[in-house]
């Protein structure tokens, strides 16, 4: 039987894990099995840069985090080794980044996530991995905006060029 203080530190790491994922705007599980020490560093390296959070964490203790912030339905992705990625800014970052480099490395399997405090697929994080970055859709939709008062200007341009011919 185990001793209480191991218990009381399951519990404290249980409520840690919890409150990770009751901030994260996205989380991306993974079977991370087969990197390289370099791989894994590079990984981590990029993940910090994006204030994205990727931990190892034992199984059990996921469930239990997932259970006690009020998610299911993930029950099945707790099995092998697994890794969260905790995205705290971009709910895109994590799953781009995850995604780009399990491209690389043929090593990372996307096993599902979360996504706004909704359970989602290993397609559903596929799918936000291909959204561009936040800057880009910025700029898009910017240049969505500013194209027909482009036209505009270059419209009334050519019928002052014509006027004073």
């Amino acid at each position: 039987m185990a001793s209480k203080e191991i218990i009381a530190q399951k519990e404290q790491l249980v409520s840690e894990v919890a409150e990770k994922i009751s901030k994260a705007k996205s989380i991306v599980l993974v079977n991370h099995c087969g990197l390289t020490v370099e791989q894994d560093t590079a990984l981590r390296a990029e993940m910090r840069k994006a204030n994205v959070e990727y931990k190892v964490i034992k199984n059990s203790v996921l469930s239990r985090a997932f259970e006690k912030a009020g998610l299911t339905g993930l029950e099945s992705v707790f099995n092998g080794p697994t890794a969260a990625a905790f995205s705290y800014d971009d709910a895109v970052a994590g799953a781009k980044i995850v995604a780009d480099n399990g491209a690389k490395t043929k090593m990372l399997e996307i096993k599902g996530g979360v996504i706004e405090n909704k359970p989602a697929s290993a397609e559903d994080v596929k799918v936000l991995a291909s959204i561009p970055p936040k800057p880009v859709l910025i700029g898009q939709l910017l240049g969505l905006l500013t194209s027909p008062m482009r036209s505009l200007a270059v419209a009334v341009s050519e019928v002052a060029k014509k006027q004073s011919a």
